[in-house]
Formats: structure tokens, sequence, C-alpha cells
């Protein structure tokens, strides 16, 4: 469904704020500058056995102009949204970048991109989900708290839904000027199950946070099903036995293979990462650019695009923070890494080596006082065409490992050494599920794992996952993004036993 941006942003003074920023720094000497006025509200909400615990709506509105000066960037925002307040903020990052420019050893110059004149884009929802009364977003809540808590062996039930609604207007001195408006879910159910003997157990839904709106909660997902089968599973999983360590076949349910990639993959070909000049959370990068187009990062069969379109992505945009539109690329293709994330500096900056010249939209910033830095798009894993369901990948294996969800990880500074966990493990044994195991870690570095996928499952099997709080930058800033992939199996995976490894 189409929705208006919402009028009053509009009835800001928008373009008026953006005449006088953008001649204001060109009469300071600017050779670019640009500007942000951007509104992002936000509502938290949490509940623990059916009852309200937190609610909590919070609304940040600001602008922000950002030139480039005799080569060297400069910076400034504020929370008042006025014609004069954006004259003064290009005057004061001007003065900004003439303060830098004796640290700056690299003169700024940005890749060419077209310009967008007055061009407006609204993310894919059908129900603005801040339309919604809370207390009926509550009243849902406890149905699904009251249903989990009826079994006897369910003994707490948490429910938190995290929602946002970001727009942003952009304008710079090219003549670009762009109006966006999208919206995000996150919602989460947990039962936990407690021993008698003071041991406990939990089991998360792995529904995806997703750039919908409210019928995501209502009809978008089958939340009755797996909500009706949460108890049986947690009770399973709490009675299941530990893993005896070793080398197993993995078959990974995307809601699990998601988090590997964002880590593994995402991360690593963040250009600034490869680098080496952005550490932040994450660390630098094995995939450094003198390996562009040579290194093996897995099978024949792997193909990892970048993505700014996918439908209800996380990260989807019509337009990034530089005013540059969005697109579909390879990042791994046949296997061979081929392409990375970038901004329209390190494009220009990287054009021979590249081997582009324009920069593939990666620009964003989380709020109107952060300078926009490279983050990432959703970074996806392509599915065969003719590829099999998740149960012929299960009939393939004859001593394996089926992992279904999310839960915690680990990896090194060069995105290189890692493991991670998941939700469920099912033991695999003659093709055939034969219940769950507990404590379990796959074990990799980046290059053996991806190198030991032996099949990709279908389109039948292709599911979006993602993540609200992708962190990177100092000051940090926060990113949503979005991760699509199918079933796939991995042959031979190092299985470790987490209670063994943590010497209990």
């Amino acid at each position: 469904m189409s929705h208006p941006v919402d009028p009053a942003f509009l009835a800001l003074p928008l373009r008026d704020a953006a005449d006088a920023a953008l001649q204001a720094a060109r009469d300071a000497g600017a050779t670019h500058a640009d500007l942000r006025v951007e509104r992002l509200r936000g509502q938290d909400l949490s509940m623990r056995d059916g009852r309200l615990e937190s609610l909590g709506d919070d609304i940040t509105l600001g602008i922000a102009v950002r030139v480039v000066h005799d080569g060297t960037w400069g910076f400034a925002s504020s929370p008042d949204v006025t014609i004069d307040e954006a004259a003064r903020l290009a005057r004061e990052a001007v003065a900004v970048a003439r303060t830098a420019r004796p640290l700056n050893t690299q003169p700024v110059e940005l890749a060419d991109e077209p310009v967008y004149d007055d061009v407006s884009w609204v993310s894919d929802y059908d129900i603005d989900p801040f339309s919604v009364d809370p207390a009926d977003k509550v009243a849902l809540f406890e149905q699904w708290s009251r249903g989990l808590l009826a079994h006897d062996e369910v003994n707490h039930v948490d429910v938190s839904l995290q929602q946002a609604m970001e727009i942003k207007f952009f304008a710079d001195t090219a003549g670009t000027m762009t109006t966006q408006q999208r919206v995000r879910l996150l919602p989460q159910v947990t039962g936990t199950r407690v021993d008698p003997g003071g041991g406990f157990e939990t089991m998360r839904t792995v529904a995806a946070p997703v750039g919908r709106g409210w019928e995501y909660l209502t009809g978008g997902y089958d939340w009755d099903d797996e909500l009706a089968q949460m108890p049986e599973r947690l009770v399973e999983k709490a009675k299941a036995s530990s893993v005896e360590p070793g080398r197993y076949d993995l078959v990974i349910d995307p809601s699990n293979l998601w988090l590997t990639i964002h880590e593994s993959i995402g991360h690593a070909t963040e250009l600034d990462r490869a680098l080496g000049y952005e550490a932040a959370y994450a660390g630098t990068s094995f995939a450094t650019l003198d390996q562009l187009g040579k290194l093996k990062y897995g099978t024949d069969l792997m193909h990892v695009t970048g993505d700014r379109h996918t439908p209800h992505g996380l990260s989807t945009v019509g337009y990034d923070d530089e005013g540059v539109a969005a697109q579909q690329w390879d990042i791994i293709r046949g296997g061979l890494l081929v392409g990375y994330q970038l901004d329209r500096r390190m494009a220009k900056q990287n054009a021979d080596a590249l081997g582009v010249s324009r920069s593939n939209g990666c620009a964003y910033a989380d709020g109107p006082h952060r300078v926009p830095v490279q983050r990432m798009p959703n970074v996806s894993l392509q599915p065969a065409p003719q590829g099999p369901s998740t149960e012929e990948l299960i009939a393939g294996v004859e001593r394996g490992i089926y992992v279904v969800g999310d839960k915690s990880w680990s990896i090194d500074m060069q995105r290189y050494n890692f493991q991670f966990t998941g939700q469920r493990f099912y033991e695999i044994r003659a093709g055939r599920l034969v219940g769950q195991l507990r404590d379990v870690a796959y074990q990799a570095t980046t290059t053996e794992f991806w190198g030991s996928m032996e099949a990709i499952g279908g389109p039948q099997t292709y599911v979006l996952g993602g993540a609200f709080n992708c962190g990177k930058a100092q000051p940090s800033q926060t990113a949503a993004v979005s991760h699509g992939c199918p079933a796939a199996l991995f042959r031979g995976v190092n299985i470790l036993n987490t209670v063994r490894e943590a010497g209990r």
C-alpha cells in the first residue's frame, strides 16, 4: 500500500532551509554541501508474564549540514529546524573544515552521481504501526502470553516490540532533493522453563524484524503456529542430550544463517574495514582490497549480493544519505570476492582498484546529529533456482545437525575465526530428524565454512532475516539491516560443546 509522507514533516521549512544552507556554504567557499532534515520516531514496548513492564515513545528531530571545503569535511547539526539555523550550520561546518584542514592528508573527492530533482520514496507497508492504539498492542500480547502460560512447562513469557518510523529530507549543491519515509518492526516472544532444581531453558521466536507495518503482527507471519509449538519445543530442548563434539554435516536454516552472513560477509566486505580505517565494534577485515577478484570466499555455488531494493528489507531505501539511488550488485559470485560496499568518497578514491567509478549507495547516518558513514545494505545469499527443499537437504545427511534460530556468536577482529550458537539444534541420523540436542556451537574460519557449503536450497527455502542493532563508527551509530538466504548444507563443520568449553 502506498502511503504519503507525513504532512507534519512536510510542513517544516525543508526547501527554504536547504536553499539557505547550500547558498551559505557556497558563499563560504565550499565545493560541496548537503543538508539533511530528519525526524525519527521510536516506540518500545515490553511485557512480562502478560503484564506491561514498559512503554516508551520518543521523537528525534534535527537538521545536519555537511560540506567539503578545501578538500576537507566539515559538519554541524542542530535540533532547531529553521531557515536561519540552516544557514548558520553551513557557516559552522565550513569553519570546522577550515580548522581540520591541517590534519587532512587525503583531499576529499566524491564520485559522480546523477541529479534527482525533488523525488520521494516511501517503504512498502499497509498499516502505520504508530496509528495502532498501544492498548490494542498490549491486548494482543496479553493473549499470546496467556496462551503460553497455560502450559505447565512454561513458567515465564517475555514479549517485546520495537518499532520505528524514519523520515528524511536531503538536498545538495548538485541539485538532488529527496524525501523518504520508512517503517520497521522487531517483535519477539521468549518462553522460559524453570527446572525444579533451579536451572532454566529459554526458547525465542524466530520471526525476523522487517520493514513492514502492523500487518506483520496480525497476518504477515504465522505467529499462532510458532507460539503453539513453543511449549513442546521448549520442553524438548530442556530435556535434550548434550552434544558430543566433533565434525558434523550441518543443514542451517535461514533463521540462523542470516547472522553468519552478517558477521562473516557483511562486515568483512565493508570497504572502510577492508582498507583498515574503520575498526569500531567489528574490527577490520581479512578481505582486503588487493584480494578483489582473487579471494576464493567459498564454493562455486556461492552468490552473495548487496541490495538496497529488497522488498521489506531493513536497509531498503530509495536513496542513501549522500543522494545516491538504491542499487543491487554482486559481492561474491561463483565463490569469488567481486565487490564491496561503498560510499561516494571511497568509490572515487579507489575507482582504479575497484573497476567502478560510482558509489553503490551505502552511506547512512542513524540520526540528524551524526555524519553519514558507509553502512551495510541488505547482504544476501541467493538461492539455487532449482534447488532442493530443506527436507531434501536433511535427507542427504547421514550424521549431522539441523540448526534453527540465532542466539549468541563470537568472531575475531578480522572477521575470520568465528563460532555461532542457535535457538534449536536437531540431530540428523540417516536423513531424518531424531530429536533436539543441547549445548551446540559451530566453529570455523570464514573461508573454511563457506568452502564447505555443498548444496543451497531453492527459492522456497529463502527467508529474510536481520537485526535492528548493527553497530559501527565513533561516536557509535546503530543501523537496521536484513539478510536473505535459503537453507544450506555444509559438510564436516566443527561442533563444540559449549558447556565443556566453559569448563562446567
